[in-house]
């Protein structure tokens, strides 16, 4: 048998056995959501230390057998996991992926899985390829003769567990901002978070910052519901007739569910309710690397919610670095730049530290080496660039392009990269005027020379 012939049957072998990982796909999301609804996760908690299966079974009410059975695999999937006790016994145990399914956990993902898993949620899967069909219907509107914006509307049990869900992504994501993104708050007085649900978002972002007034914005049913919070004013209304003055709007997770008109729309509504100098809108999404190359677990993510938005709304997607540019132009937006943030919508735990909490896109390594290596980063150079007085610019444009030559001369002209999933995004409108000798180098056409900010990441729209 030739090495060709064996490397195909090797590949017919894996086929094999990946064909019944889709074949039974669904079961791994059913064991999980079982966890949470039997309330495992909080039982291995409270107990304080690991539970042999009679304790675990005892404590749930559940037959040890079948218990056995569930957890057997969930900690083949390394969602617990078994340690050795005392007396020769063994006890399951919490893993990081564990604590995840924990109803009140500070990491708690509960809520979303129990969303997804929800037979509501589930049924327009099944209508998915009639989806896809030239003029078919979306797969929601084909179950439930609405979308789920009006369902939510009508049927508030499930609106509730959806905002509730879309919290647990706030409580991740949120933190990385104010840790990685900083900046993005500096001189802010008060901010509007769009389509902020049930207000987690504003609340985490009062306690980190208490100099700034949050408002949290949404439409009246879900404000009806949303707790009160000191610090925060809970506003109802439509983004798309308008959006409440601030100095900053921030919209977290809610373009994706658009097509390209009413995300243009909604940005122009945002774009109105900012002061024109110093205004600044700041998006939340996700970034879809392009290219075969480029594969990995943070693009496989970014897909499946691609996935999800057919399914579960009309027009939304998930977008590729150029369908973000089309959209944030349109919208008036003159350039921007991007920052990855540090969770798998920004993942915890990203590898790299300091100030600069650059993308981390597998082309571009060593430019994050380098940066970390003492070698003139582009969050140094271009901090350096917001200091220069508007009367100097010439006389210093040289100097500064020198600089950022060195440093930027072998790499590829278009160094603002989209993380592997989600980014922040900052912008305001155009004012001032580019500085000349970095015009054709960023490839702009306006950009403000008071407040140039070209990080490795930050996507300041000027």
């Amino acid at each position: 048998m030739s090495a060709w012939e064996k490397e195909e049957e090797a590949k017919e072998a894996h086929a094999q056995v990946d064909i019944w990982k889709i074949i039974c796909g669904f079961v791994e999301m059913a064991a999980v959501k079982c966890a949470i609804e039997l309330g495992i996760p909080e039982a291995i908690e409270k107990h304080g230390s690991p539970m042999t299966l009679l304790e675990l079974s005892s404590t749930l009410g559940c037959d040890p057998s079948y218990l056995n059975r569930i957890m057997r695999f969930l900690v083949n999937r390394k969602i617990f996991k078994i340690i050795p006790i005392k007396h020769d016994s063994l006890g399951y145990a919490h893993t990081p992926l564990s604590r995840c399914l924990m109803r009140n956990g500070e990491h708690s993902m509960a809520s979303l899985i129990l969303m997804e898993t929800s037979p509501i949620m589930l049924a327009p899967w099944h209508c998915l390829s009639a989806r896809v069909l030239v003029n078919g219907n979306p797969s929601f509107e084909n179950v439930y003769g609405e979308d789920l914006w009006q369902y939510t509307a009508e049927n508030l049990d499930h609106s509730k567990l959806f905002n509730e869900a879309m919290a647990c992504d706030a409580k991740f994501v949120v933190p990385a901002i104010i840790e990685g993104c900083r900046e993005a708050f500096d001189g802010v007085s008060t901010l509007v978070d769009v389509g902020g649900g049930n207000g987690t978002t504003s609340r985490i972002l009062a306690k980190a910052c208490p100099r700034i007034q949050l408002t949290n914005f949404d439409l009246p049913h879900v404000i009806a519901a949303a707790p009160k919070c000191n610090g925060v004013e809970h506003v109802a209304g439509d983004m798309f007739q308008s959006v409440p003055k601030a100095d900053a709007v921030f919209i977290k997770w809610i373009l994706h569910d658009w097509g390209d008109k009413e995300c243009i729309q909604i940005l122009k509504k945002c774009r109105e309710a900012i002061p024109k100098e110093n205004g600044r809108v700041i998006i939340v999404e996700a970034v879809i690397e392009e290219g075969e190359e480029k594969r990995d677990k943070f693009k496989d993510i970014g897909l499946l919610l691609d996935m999800v938005m057919m399914a579960h709304t009309s027009l939304g997607k998930e977008r590729t670095l150029k369908e973000w540019d089309y959209v944030i132009k349109m919208a008036g937006f003159s350039a921007y730049t991007l920052k990855a943030i540090n969770a798998v919508q920004s993942r915890r735990g990203h590898p790299y530290s300091g100030t600069l909490r650059a993308a981390r896109p597998p082309f571009f390594r060593p430019i994050v080496t380098e940066a970390r290596s003492g070698l003139p980063s582009p969050v140094q150079t271009f901090t350096e660039a917001r200091r220069i007085p508007r009367s100097s610019v010439r006389k210093r444009g040289a100097a500064l392009t020198s600089s950022a030559s060195s440093f930027f001369e072998s790499r590829p002209p278009f160094l603002v990269v989209p993380c592997p999933l989600f980014s922040s995004v900052l912008g305001r409108p155009p004012s001032l005027r580019v500085l000349p000798c970095l015009q054709s180098w960023i490839g702009v056409q306006s950009w403000t020379g008071a407040r140039l900010c070209l990080h490795l990441g930050e996507l300041c729209l000027h």
